[in-house]
C-alpha cells in the first residue's frame, strides 16, 4: 500500500473518532454564544468531514495530476454511461438486499439514515455531508484504498467481500451486513469495470441524494399514493 493511502487511512478513522472531543468542544462553543443544541454535532460533522476531504484530495494530488490514460481506463463517454446506469445498479442491489434482510426477519429501515434524516431536517447543510463530501470520502477510502489495494493481490470476489465487509461494518449497523455489502460490491464493480474512482463517486453520491429527497418527502409521497388510491377507486 502506498504511503499517501496509509495517511488516507488515518486520517479517516481520526475524523470518525474526533466526534469524542469535537462535539462537546462545539457544545461549550454553542452554549456561551447561545446557540441550538443541535449545533454542536452539525458543525462539528461539517467541518471534520471538509478538513478530512481537504487533506484527502491533498494527499491524492499526485494521481489527480496524473494521466489516466495508460492505466486502462474507459473513455469519458463509457465512464459516463457507467457512472449513470450505476446509479441504477446501486438502487437495485439494495432493493434485492433489503428484500432478503426482510425475509430474514431483519426489521426493514436504517438508523443511521434515519439519524441523519433527522440531523438534516434541524441543520439542512448537513445534507452536503451525507450527500456529497461523506461519499466521495467512502469511495476513496473504501474502493480506491482498500478494495484497490486487496484487489493487485486478491481476485475481485475475495478483495470485494473483504472491503464490503469492512464498509459494511463502519456504518455501525451489523444487523444489515447485507445490505452494505452488496452496495459495497456493486461500488466495486463500477470502480473495476471503468477504472476510474469517479464512476462509484457519482453512483454514491446520486444514490444517497435520492434517498434523502426521498425521506424528507415522505409525508408527501405517502399523501400522494393516497390520492392516488382515492381518485383510483372513484373511477372503478
Amino acid at each position: 500500500m502506498k504511503k499517501e493511502y496509509g495517511f488516507i487511512l488515518i486520517t479517516y478513522i481520526v475524523m470518525q473518532l474526533s466526534s469524542f472531543i469535537g462535539v462537546p468542544l462545539m457544545s461549550m462553543i454553542g452554549a456561551r454564544f447561545g446557540l441550538e443544541e443541535g449545533f454542536s454535532v452539525s458543525a462539528w460533522l461539517v467541518l471534520s468531514f471538509i478538513a478530512a476531504l481537504i487533506i484527502t484530495l491533498f494527499l491524492l494530488r499526485k494521481e489527480m495530476n496524473g494521466s489516466v490514460r495508460n492505466n486502462g481506463a474507459l473513455p469519458l463517454s463509457k465512464s459516463a454511461a457507467w457512472a449513470v446506469g450505476g446509479i441504477f445498479l446501486a438502487l437495485m442491489a439494495q432493493s434485492i438486499a433489503g428484500s432478503i434482510e426482510y425475509l430474514m426477519g431483519i426489521e426493514i429501515g436504517s438508523e443511521n439514515t434515519q439519524q441523519i434524516i433527522n440531523l438534516i431536517k434541524t441543520a439542512p447543510i448537513i445534507i452536503i455531508i451525507s450527500s456529497i463530501i461523506g461519499p466521495i470520502l467512502e469511495e476513496v477510502v473504501f474502493r480506491k484504498v482498500i478494495f484497490g489495494s486487496l484487489y493487485k493481490r486478491f481476485n475481485f470476489f475475495l478483495a470485494g467481500l473483504i472491503s464490503s465487509l469492512i464498509f459494511a461494518f463502519a456504518h455501525g449497523e451489523p444487523e444489515h451486513l447485507l445490505l452494505y455489502s452488496a452496495m459495497g460490491f456493486t461500488f466495486a464493480y463500477l470502480y473495476v469495470k471503468t477504472k476510474r474512482i469517479l464512476v462509484p463517486i457519482f453512483a454514491h453520491v446520486s444514490m444517497n441524494t435520492i434517498v434523502v429527497v426521498l425521506q424528507l418527502n415522505q409525508d408527501k409521497i405517502q399523501q400522494f399514493q393516497q390520492l392516488q388510491s382515492f381518485i383510483g377507486g372513484y373511477f372503478n
